[in-house]
């Protein structure tokens, strides 16, 4: 039997990413002992490929703007299934959590008098995304390490989660090990935030690194907590299609937020044939109109291309589909046109986009000053996630909180460009805050040595296997079947096969098997990671057959309308006491008249 190091902390953070860190920053600021595990190298997180930026409402562009309008766009995004509180705090907060991490070294783009800049991006009404360039997302992950670092916080690094325990419900400690030796590590905890980020690797195309693999979504359901939203899966529409050394890799919403426009292979900007009526009083009738709005005038309005994403990746399937696509099966994406409106249009693209300009002509020897993009949708981000309380971030089981895309709640239907990095820096600090207080307040739940023994040979139990299924065949099914039944575009009978293949997938995962030993051995790593993408796969397709609506990021092609009734409820998962998958309708709690009357004036 495998022994096991003890590690003692009060907290515990899981994912060392701008949720995880920020969290990690807070705790520790409590004076509570803090321990922050990264599944890869710390850096390497998710938030660096954010590149668009902040939003936060700081009006320093449009003074126009202001927290009112920030939560009515998110509300609108989300389609109203947002939780309501969490987006208020998210637009009340999001300007202070921006001016602090500016406060601790973060070097934001300027105004011409000084102050942040901010820019227009997909579903908000005014330019609203801090940024630097298109690298937001690493310039704040650097500027959270360097800050942490000097918090006294203990980092794990190439550690991975398994399992999480509890004691008189509470929740109590985790089990893990070291990818590089394969050690396994025990982790007692007055309280755990999970911060591991999304579902991505359950699809074959996402822009999400291989990290990704709905771990805390996983660990949380396993332990009992519940999970919510989980059919929304958003599809950034613009993903990298050719060539295939960068297919996948995200094309930041920024190219579009400076000006970008979409073409089919007609080199027509298709976007203005399905503009919604909810945005169509705010979008631009005109190419020209729209240009106008892409470099700040108050009085013009948005281009149909910084319409929400969900809308945006659909006309693009249609586009697909009805053979108007581009030789590699996407759209262009073209931002070179502003040379002829813009003296030096190469230096200022370079400029405002200078990681896009270098990723692309390295990689795949595509100039984008010259020439467009060819893109389409890829998975992206999940807005379902851990279901947690609006104030504090902790789930229904005492001392479990998560924050970031692991948590769910405030994005509702679909996530808003940008709202993502003010997310996780808002319920990020709020996660570290309330968890450092449960664990003052409360003392350290046991761990049965039993338990962990079990768990440790529950984890070994690959390597004892012989002549299985190769994980490595079982995760490719796995995501081929996701892309092709789970993907944009949905049907019941393609979902009820795919609940079928599930249910294969996980007779095949029991017969796992692996060779070589526990050090660095890449099998075993991906068996585990299995475990977690059938769990969450499991929830986006139940939780996609019981929604028999089209809303935001889930369409349903057999009911491509909205249900008035389906608008007022959220799906919850949850395992029942026979560990079985089930799933509920919640009603969302009626909103507060003050409120109400905000989205009603914002009208």
């Amino acid at each position: 039997m495998a022994t096991y190091d003890i590690h003692n902390y009060d907290v515990l953070v899981i994912g060392a990413g701008g949720a995880g860190l920020r969290a990690a920053i807070e705790a520790s600021a409590q004076g509570v002992s803090v321990a922050l595990i990264c599944k890869s190298l710390l850096g390497k997180a998710h938030t660096v490929m954010a590149e668009g930026g902040v939003a936060a409402a700081l009006s320093n562009v449009d003074e126009r703007d202001n927290w009112k309008v920030h939560f009515t766009d998110t509300l609108r995004g989300g389609q109203y299934l947002n939780n309501w509180r969490m987006a208020e705090i998210h637009a009340k907060e999001a300007p202070d959590r921006v001016r602090e991490l500016e406060a601790w070294g973060a070097l934001f783009d300027r105004t011409t008098d000084g102050k942040i800049l901010q820019r227009n991006f997909g579903g908000h009404k005014y330019p609203r995304l801090a940024h630097v360039g298109d690298r937001t997302g690493l310039e704040m992950i650097r500027t959270l390490q360097d800050h942490s670092i000097h918090q006294g916080i203990d980092v794990h690094m190439e550690c991975t989660v398994t399992c999480l325990f509890k004691n008189n419900g509470r929740i109590s400690g985790a089990l893990a090990y070291g990818r590089d030796r394969g050690n396994f590590k025990l982790f007692n905890a007055k309280s755990i935030i999970l911060a591991t980020g999304g579902i991505g690797r359950a699809f074959k195309v996402t822009s999400n690194s291989w990290e990704y693999t709905g771990d805390g979504q996983a660990l949380a359901y396993d332990a009992g907590a519940e999970l919510i939203d989980m059919e929304f899966v958003q599809f950034h529409p613009t993903g990298m299609v050719w060539p295939p050394s960068v297919k996948g890799i995200l094309v930041t919403e920024g190219v579009r937020g400076e000006g970008g426009i979409l073409l089919n292979k007609q080199n027509r900007r298709f976007m203005f044939d399905d503009i919604p009526e909810l945005y169509r009083n705010q979008t631009a009738d005109n190419p020209e109109e729209g240009w106008r709005y892409t470099q700040g005038d108050k009085n013009a309005r948005r281009p149909p291309e910084l319409l929400t994403r969900d809308h945006v990746a659909r006309c693009i399937v249609r586009e697909i589909k009805e053979g108007r696509g581009s030789p590699h099966n996407g759209v262009f994406l073209d931002i070179s046109w502003i040379s002829d409106k813009l003296n030096n249009a190469e230096d200022h693209i370079r400029k405002k986009l200078p990681s896009m300009y270098h990723q692309f002509k390295k990689l795949a020897d595509i100039d984008i000053t010259k020439e467009p993009m060819e893109v389409g949708p890829t998975t992206h981000y999940c807005m379902g996630g851990v279901r947690v309380n609006a104030d504090t971030q902790m789930s229904n089981i005492p001392g479990l909180f998560a924050a970031g895309e692991a948590a769910a709640g405030l994005h509702g239907a679909n996530r808003l460009g940008g709202n993502s990095l003010s997310d996780l820096l808002v319920f990020g600090k709020r996660a570290g805050e309330y968890a450092a207080k449960f664990a003052k307040e409360n003392s350290q739940e046991n761990i049965n040595d039993e338990d962990v023994r079990a768990q440790i040979s529950k984890t070994l139990a690959p390597f004892e296997r012989t002549n299985g299924e190769n994980p490595f065949q079982l995760q490719y099914d796995l995501q081929e079947m996701m892309q092709n039944l789970v993907g944009i575009v949905r049907t019941q009978e393609e979902l009820l096969q795919a609940k079928e293949e599930l249910s294969k997938l996980r007779s095949r995962y029991r017969n796992v098997s692996i060779i070589g030993n526990r050090e660095y051995n890449a099998g075993w790593h991906t068996s585990l990671d299995l475990a977690n993408l059938l769990i969450v796969s499991q929830a986006v397709n139940m939780a996609a057959i019981e929604r028999k609506e089209s809303r935001g990021a889930h369409y349903r092609e057999d009911f491509p309308n909205k249900d008035p009734q389906s608008g007022t409820y959220n799906l919850v998962i949850y395992k029942d006491s026979n560990g079985e998958m089930q799933i509920r309708k919640e009603v969302i709690p009626e909103i507060r008249n003050d409120l109400k009357q905000i989205i009603e004036e914002m009208k």
